[in-house]
C-alpha cells in the first residue's frame, strides 16, 4: 500500500492500452494497484451486462420489456463510466497517502504532525474503494435482473461478468480495509466497515446465486 510515488504526474490510467496498462500494473510504480485492477475488473463486468441488454432488446421473445433492457443499458453505462473513473480517482487519492508515509519525523511534535497529515491521507485513499464496492453491488444486481430477460445464447457472459464483478466486489472491499486498518477514528471506521460488509456479503451471495442459475439455465 505504501509503494513511493517517484514524481507527481496527471493520471491518465484509462487512455492507456490493455497492453500498457498490464505493463504498469506489473511495474513496481505506486499506481495502478489493487485498486485500479478492482475497478477495471468491476467495469469489464457491468460491460458484459450492457452487451447482453443489448443483444436481448428487440428479440421477438423480449419486445415487452423493452424498456427495462433499456433502462439497463443506461445504468451498465453510467456504472461502468463511473468505475473507469475510479480507476484514475483511486491512483490521485493515493498519492497524499504516499507522501504521508514519506514524510521524516524524529521528535514528538514531528511525529503528531506525520499522524495527523496520515490520518487525513487514509480517508482520502478509501474514498474511491468505497464507491467502487457501491458501483459494483450496483451492477451484480443488475446481472441478477438480466437472468429471466436475456437471449439463452449469450447466458453464459451473464455468469461471467457476475463473476468478475464478485472478484472486483472482494477486491474492493481488501482496498477498503487495508485503510481501516490504519485509521485511528473508531467512530468513522465503524460506520464504513458496516456499510461495506453488508454491500459485500448481499453482492457477494446475490453473484453466487446468479451464477447457479445461469448453470441451470445452460444445462436444461
Amino acid at each position: 500500500m505504501a509503494r513511493p510515488v517517484k514524481q507527481e504526474k496527471k493520471m491518465e490510467l484509462t487512455q492507456k492500452t490493455c497492453k500498457e496498462f498490464a505493463e504498469s500494473l506489473a511495474s513496481k510504480e505506486a499506481v495502478p494497484g489493487g485498486g485500479g485492477a478492482a475497478a477495471l475488473t468491476g467495469a469489464l463486468g457491468v460491460a458484459l451486462a450492457s452487451m447482453v441488454a443489448n443483444f436481448s432488446k428487440g428479440k421477438k421473445k423480449f419486445l415487452d420489456v423493452e424498456e427495462r433492457h433499456a433502462e439497463i443499458l443506461q445504468r451498465g453505462e453510467e456504472l461502468r463510466n463511473r468505475l473507469l473513473e475510479l480507476i484514475d480517482e483511486d491512483a490521485k487519492n493515493f498519492l497524499p497517502l504516499s507522501k504521508a508515509y514519506g514524510i521524516k519525523a524524529a521528535t514528538d511534535q514531528e511525529k503528531a504532525a506525520k499522524e495527523e497529515v496520515l490520518q487525513a491521507a487514509l480517508k482520502v485513499a478509501i474514498d474511491a474503494p468505497i464507491k467502487m464496492v457501491e458501483c459494483i453491488h450496483e451492477s451484480i444486481l443488475i446481472h441478477e435482473e438480466l437472468l429471466d430477460i436475456s437471449s439463452k445464447l449469450i447466458i453464459s457472459d451473464v455468469g461471467v461478468g457476475v463473476m468478475c464483478l464478485k472478484a472486483a466486489l472482494y477486491s474492493a472491499q481488501l482496498n477498503v480495509i487495508i485503510n481501516i486498518n490504519s485509521i485511528s477514528d473508531d467512530e468513522y471506521t465503524s460506520e464504513i466497515k458496516h456499510k461495506v460488509d453488508a454491500m459485500v456479503e448481499n453482492g457477494a451471495r446475490t453473484a453466487d446465486q446468479v451464477y447457479e442459475k445461469v448453470l441451470q439455465i445452460m444445462n436444461r
